[in-house]
């Protein structure tokens, strides 16, 4: 195999290691004080801002557009234990990578994810949106909390919870590179969790 694909997150997850777990724990652990509190507006702004389109697109269904809100080694999380846990330790309801959310993305363009046949129409609803700073100076850690109204297939349900967004200036803007999904109800029987939160 060529050396360039072996690196392609896309093909390959050589980024998850122990490592990876190790500083996600830490990054996810104890970030909600006051102390860290990002007073600049400007800051605070950008990081609505991008939690806003990302919004948008999963309501418009523009997945390819949503997924190059990432960065390539990112990660999408949603937790079964309130407050996030350990994935180390604890099942997760989703702990996709790179790879795995283009898989996602795929299967959901080939018209045979059944759970999505019809597809879900969706409004997503963000509030309360707190900027922290972190150890490094172009990254953040933003917390939201969301509603989400689904319509599929006769019926309508509501999700809702809070997320935890870990995002980075780039050299070609904003980018996410984690997504941990925070769910109320993320300790219950969620039915068919198949929809992008």
């Amino acid at each position: 195999m060529p050396a360039g694909r072996q690196s392609d997150p896309s093909r390959i997850s050589p980024y998850v290691d122990d490592e990876f777990y190790r500083t996600l724990v830490a990054n996810f652990s104890d970030w909600q004080r006051d102390e860290f509190e990002v007073t600049n507006p400007a800051i605070r702004d950008r990081c609505q801002a991008l939690l806003y389109r990302e919004a948008r697109l999963l309501d418009q269904g523009q997945f390819e557009a949503w997924l190059s809100l990432y960065i390539p080694e990112c990660l999408y999380w949603v937790p079964t234990t309130p407050r996030g846990g350990d994935p180390r330790k604890e099942v997760a309801i989703a702990f996709d990578d790179r790879r795995r959310l283009e898989d996602r993305v795929y299967r959901l363009r080939t018209g045979y994810a059944w759970s999505q046949v019809p597809p879900s129409r969706t409004a997503r609803l963000l509030s309360n949106v707190e900027v922290f700073g972190t150890e490094q100076p172009t990254a953040y850690m933003v917390r939201s909390t969301f509603v989400i109204n689904e319509f599929r297939a006769g019926e309508a349900r509501r999700l809702a919870g809070w997320y935890g967004h870990r995002l980075a200036q780039q050299d070609d803007g904003w980018q996410i590179l984690v997504k941990q999904v925070n769910l109320l109800d993320c300790d219950q029987n969620l039915r068919n969790p198949s929809l992008i939160l």
